[in-house]
């Protein structure tokens, strides 16, 4: 009692549910939107189809991921995963990090999140477990983000040890979340 039905737990959870997919629409409809005002956006069908499918692997799995624990910090924790890891793939593919997106240098954060897909099925949703399996990424990250440096590889190696750090916390920041999860 006292409580608005705004109040109740899976009401929230369909509101944040609703706001997620939404705010996915809008991301797909931005290009094209932009492709109205500059010939700088130039998206095909393909494109579209890619960032769609990207958004909904997304979406799906941080749904999948929150069904495993109702806690917010394990949430933030799936979801800041996920953001990451959308962000390295979508980088990758559309302007790359090392060098131009067809360097095949890049391929090798494929392995990156080839580590981090094997540690989340490893941890099974434990946030402990989750916690390591993203130090372990962001730990593959770092080796990635040096390899290309030691190797001379890209025109820009103060972006690429940029992108790196960027990266390596944020898998860093998924991994104290998923920590902190762990005490709740």
């Amino acid at each position: 009692m006292g409580q608005g039905m705004d109040a109740h737990p899976l009401r929230k959870a369909g509101h944040r549910r609703i706001a997620a997919w939404a705010g996915a629409a809008t991301l797909l409809l931005l290009p094209a939107m932009a492709m109205q005002v500059t010939d700088e956006v130039a998206w095909g069908l393909a494109d579209f189809i890619l960032f769609g499918a990207m958004l909904v692997a997304a979406l799906g799995s941080y749904e999948l991921a929150t069904r495993m624990s109702g806690g917010s910090r394990y949430r933030a924790a799936a979801g800041l995963a996920l953001a990451t890891a959308f962000l390295l793939v979508w980088m990758n593919l559309a302007v790359g990090i090392i060098g131009a997106e067809d360097h095949p240098a890049n391929l090798m954060f494929g392995a990156v999140l080839a580590v981090g897909i094997i540690g989340v099925l490893w941890a099974r949703s434990r946030p402990l477990m989750m916690a390591w399996a993203l130090v372990a990424t962001a730990l593959a990250q770092a080796l990635g983000g040096t390899i290309a440096l030691a190797a001379g590889w890209g025109d820009q190696p103060s972006a690429i040890m940029g992108l790196t750090a960027l990266f390596v916390a944020l898998w860093l920041g998924s991994a104290w979340l998923f920590r902190q999860s762990a005490q709740e």
